[in-house]
């Protein structure tokens, strides 16, 4: 059983001086990897931003969280990953996505293909990092995980689909059910590998709490279709004591295989006495 590691998604500062103490505070409270997003929003750059975290920091791992493959020449792209890892000192996990936001596309003037086509187009760079920098596949479509499983290092388990061209939002697969099928998903395609790949859920919730069942509870305003006892059986949301975390963390990994827990950067904090009894054991 993998031994438990945290990642924090972390999308932008005012300074040089702010990013370099937030990649440092990251570190600092334990978690193993940085990574920033690929939006055509208010954050910054990918690589750029994280090639700074990277000089600011002496064991953090970087990673993009993920990438728009189609909004980048892949071999613009193995380029940049290669030299973000070496400048890093081999820490960098190139984490690598379909896209799913048809605001974006429009913005950089592409077209925005089915999704079935826009997963043909991931593609598996050759970085410099031996064997290669650890490559991290994440979604929720049963065709982009059935690439995962066969590709990628780490895969990332999200739990949301995009309908209306991104603009909506459908989180009904955080039901423990739908997660099911997707570990049963990709134990079958990976067959002989699946024992090592590592499995990741970004967590969207962290709340620490003596009232697991009310914070759930209201929750389910935020998210109508599923119900209290949905969201506390999810891995994509943690909400309880920090013992109930810890518990609910090591059940998970004992059902699913999930060891890499990642969320955002508004619960770093909240998380962090959680990263400290967990982090490698």
């Amino acid at each position: 059983m993998r031994p438990f590691r945290f990642g924090i998604n972390v999308r932008t500062a005012g300074s040089a001086a702010e990013w370099a103490d937030k990649a440092r505070k990251v570190e600092r409270l334990g978690y193993s990897v940085l990574l920033v997003p690929d939006h055509l929003a208010e954050l910054l750059a990918p690589f750029p931003a994280l090639a700074a975290a990277a000089a600011a920091t002496t064991r953090l791992r970087v990673g993009t969280g993920v990438l728009n493959n189609d909004l980048r020449h892949p071999l613009l792209t193995a380029r940049e990953a290669a030299t973000l890892d070496v400048l890093s000192d081999g820490r960098l996990e190139l984490g690598i996505g379909a896209g799913h936001m048809q605001s974006e596309y429009a913005q950089m003037g592409l077209a925005f293909d089915a999704g079935a086509t826009r997963v043909a187009h991931t593609l598996h760079p050759r970085p410099i990092q031996r064997p290669r920098p650890p490559l991290f596949i994440g979604g929720n479509a049963p065709r982009l995980l059935a690439v995962a499983a066969r590709e990628a290092d780490i895969v990332g388990l999200t739990g949301i689909a995009f309908r209306r061209g991104g603009a909506q939002p459908d989180v009904s697969d955080f039901r423990a059910a739908a997660v099911d099928e997707r570990v049963r998903l990709l134990r079958e395609t990976a067959a002989g590998r699946f024992e090592q790949l590592e499995l990741n859920a970004l967590v969207q919730r962290v709340i620490v709490t003596d009232d697991r069942h009310k914070a759930a509870q209201e929750l389910t305003a935020r998210w109508p279709h599923l119900t209290a006892d949905d969201l506390l059986a999810s891995p994509y949301v943690l909400l309880g004591t920090v013992d109930q975390l810890v518990d609910n963390l090591r059940a998970r990994r004992d059902r699913w295989g999930i060891s890499y827990v990642m969320t955002h950067e508004p619960f770093m904090d909240a998380l962090a006495p959680v990263v400290a009894r967990l982090a490698g054991r």
